[in-house]
């Protein structure tokens, strides 16, 4: 199963212009689609669900528009895995420890956590779950490139960063 997983796309405020086409090509391969907040539109919900059905959660630059399409925090299954997602905005804390805190009772544990809020692509192992945040492919602060990730689910997990200017 090949997942393509984005967050952070800001479309009203920051990137103000369509989804970048890196982005768009990868999701018309895709079987799902991942998208971890900030969508800022629901138009970007309705592209995205174009390609692929979608699942994802509300971030703290999100409107009420949006939250009628997704919630705060999820739970997917695809391929066998669990998978978490959630932004990972919060005031204590670094997001890294607020990610972890929201799943940390879950009664089965979670193969994947998908997270945003920073725009950094991050991937890191906590034990044998999976922690990866795909950046942002709108917005890239202090990072030197736009990205997204790209997993495919089969006996392994396997994780791709699509970096591009």
């Amino acid at each position: 199963m090949k997942i393509v997983v984005t967050s952070d796309t800001h479309i009203k405020t920051i990137a103000k212009k369509p989804l970048p086409e890196k982005l768009r090509e990868a999701c018309k391969q895709a079987d799902l689609i991942i998208h971890a907040g900030d969508w800022q539109t629901p138009e970007v919900y309705e592209e995205l669900n174009q390609y692929a059905p979608v699942k994802g959660v509300w971030g703290n630059t999100d409107a009420e528009d949006i939250k009628q399409y997704v919630s705060d925090q999820a739970i997917v299954e695809a391929a066998g895995y669990r998978i978490g997602i959630v932004h990972g905005h919060g005031d204590t804390k670094t997001t890294e420890q607020r990610v972890k805190a929201t799943f940390q009772d879950e009664e089965v544990s979670l193969d994947i956590v998908i997270f945003g809020h920073s725009h950094i692509a991050y991937m890191r192992y906590m034990g044998k779950t999976l922690f990866l945040n795909p950046g942002s492919p709108t917005d890239k602060r202090r990072s030197p490139y736009y990205s997204f990730a790209v997993l495919n689910l089969a006996e392994d997990i396997q994780c791709d960063f699509i970096y591009f200017s």
